[in-house]
Formats: C-alpha cells, structure tokens, sequence
C-alpha cells in the first residue's frame, strides 16, 4: 500500500469512491451522483504546497483519498483546513482511513496547517469514531441541517489543534 499526492490521472477514480458513498446518505450532503467535469475546477483548486489530495494506491488501484480543503477563504483562517476522507466501499472497515488520517495529520505540519477540522454526519459513528481516535474534539453540533431524502441529518463538527497535539507528545494510532 502506497500514499502519494493524487494526479489528473487519479481524478476518475476520486470521483468513482466519492459517488459510491452518496447512495448511503451517511458521508456526503450530495444526493445525486457528480461528474467528472464538475469536480476539474475542484481538482486543480487544491496544491500539492498547502491543500493537497493524498490517494492510497494498492496494487496500482487507488482506493480511497483525502483532500485538504481551505475552509470560510479568509486570510485569518490560512492554517486552518476541513479534511475529508473517502475509501472504496470493498476496502472500508480495514484500517485503509486510519493510515490516510495518520499521513494527513503528518503532512499537516509541513503544510502549515495548524487546525483540522472535519464535517461529519451524527449518525456516521465509524468517521466520528475515527476522529475521535486522532484526538478529535466535538467543537460544533448542528441538528437538522440537512434534508437526506425527507430525514434530518445533524452535522458535527470535529477540530483538532495540531500544536496542542505536539506539545503533548501524542503519537498517533497508526
């Protein structure tokens, strides 16, 4: 297994894990499949300098990614960044998420990164839990904020302030 900044190449199969988690309404707001197309201007908006992709390659297969996504655009906000994580649902429940939040956060530093946070779903307890393992704070809770399929879904927000994380020698669960 491989981690490594994701290619233009690597855009077909990022959007193919994306659209495989909407139909399950638990890790994504979209209720329609995206297309290749819409996701280019989203592809070359991140730089592999501060708001890279990372993909996880076996056996010369991408399946899964995370993205670094500026959040709120202001220049107060520069270091802080939203991380989203997505695996390939026949690699899900195999660590495959553990080892690409594990190389993020790694990466985090070289970025300039200082705070991460993460968007999730209240009823996506396997991302809460994962966040949760890297020493994730609940720093926001915002019920009934979307509407999936007629069912509101609360939003939570995790943060994790990665100088607090470093002065207190934590390792990380990999």
């Amino acid at each position: 297994m491989k981690i490594r900044n994701a290619e233009a190449k690597d855009l077909t199969v990022i959007v193919e894990i994306y659209n495989a988690s909407i139909p399950s309404r638990i890790a994504t707001g979209d209720l329609e499949l995206i297309s290749i197309e819409s996701r280019i201007s989203w592809y070359q908006e991140h730089s592999r300098d501060s708001r890279p992709i990372l993909v996880v390659e076996l056996d010369n297969k991408v399946i899964a990614w995370l993205s670094f996504q500026s959040f709120y655009g202001r220049q107060a906000y520069q270091a802080t960044v939203e991380v989203s994580i997505y695996v390939a649902p026949e690699y899900k429940g195999q660590g495959i998420g553990k080892k690409l939040l594990s190389e993020g956060i790694y990466h985090s530093s070289k970025l300039g990164i200082k705070t991460l946070l993460g968007f999730i779903f209240a009823h996506n307890i396997p991302s809460l839990n994962l966040f949760n393992k890297f020493g994730f704070q609940r720093w926001g809770y915002l019920p009934k904020v979307a509407d999936l399929d007629g069912i509101k879904g609360d939003l939570v927000i995790v943060g994790l302030h990665l100088e607090e994380v470093k002065n207190k020698n934590k390792t990380y669960p990999f």
